[in-house]
């Protein structure tokens, strides 16, 4: 594939980075930063543009990863260029009716990844309307296979779902992990070991659901003896209606994503 990166941030490097392990790019990063194209082309051999090609051919694939606010901006200015090219975003919020209008093509396909795909262990999920073609998605598909799981979305909303779920679903961990760390901190253990212990403990989880054919519920019931003390910890946690703050906090991200794309796909 050749692909073009319109931004080197963080994302756009786990996705290069993915690409370069799988082999076969051609890959090219557009970014303002020059020390950060400096180092993707000495981490991963790509190629720095300092300034938009005049034009695309219509076998590449171009990847918008810029900050939303600033994407309509970019997109007018590809909008000449593109000469039928492929467009992926994976700008979070905009979409596919304020895309096509800035980039003057239908030709595009949103991804919203996560930041596990840094480690090769990202979930994207993947939406095109019906005029992309098969080819096209499944370019895009194997594109973000390079950085972990990919599901494809039956719809555009898909992407308000998938995000609060998978795409700040890390957050929600991290957040668990530091109360689970500071708890280890003020029984005593030190930070490393305090890290060290949690950082095992959710891997272990994770390994053990993975392998089991059990419901999630079920394992956490079968850790949790009747008058014991992880039973009394999950009474707490019940009690200031843990889990319910959970699904509504996850809820309350899916509507924030829906309004910041209300926001930033008006022209």
């Amino acid at each position: 594939m050749n692909i073009t990166f319109i931004g080197g941030g963080n994302m756009a490097a786990a996705i290069i980075g993915g690409l370069a392990r799988q082999g076969g790019h051609r890959i090219r990063v557009l970014d303002r930063n020059p020390g950060k194209l400096a180092k993707l082309a000495g981490d991963f051999g790509v190629a720095g543009l300092d300034a938009l090609p005049d034009h695309f051919a219509a076998d590449d694939i171009v990847v918008l990863a810029v900050k939303p606010q600033g994407l309509r901006e970019v997109a007018l200015s590809l909008a000449s260029r593109l000469n039928g090219a492929l467009v992926v975003s994976i700008a979070a919020g905009i979409r596919l009716d304020a895309l096509s209008r800035w980039l003057e093509t239908s030709r595009i396909v949103r991804v919203m990844p996560n930041t596990p795909s840094m480690v090769g262990k990202g979930v994207s999920g993947v939406y095109a309307d019906a005029s992309v073609c098969a080819d096209d998605r499944a370019a895009v598909c194997e594109m973000m296979g390079a950085v972990g799981m990919v599901t494809e979305l039956a719809s555009e909303d898909g992407i308000d779902d998938i995000t609060c779920v998978s795409g700040s679903g890390p957050a929600y961990v991290f957040y668990f992990m530091e109360a689970m760390v500071d708890a280890a901190r003020e029984v005593g253990f030190d930070a490393a070991e305090a890290r060290r212990l949690v950082l095992a403990t959710f891997e272990g989880a994770v390994e053990l659901v993975r392998h089991s054919d059990e419901e999630i519920s079920t394992l956490r019931a079968n850790v949790t003896s009747k008058g014991g003390s992880t039973a009394r910890a999950i009474a707490r946690f019940d009690a200031d209606h843990v889990k319910s703050a959970i699904v509504a906090g996850a809820h309350d991200c899916r509507a924030r994503s829906v309004e910041m794309g209300q926001q930033l796909s008006q022209d």
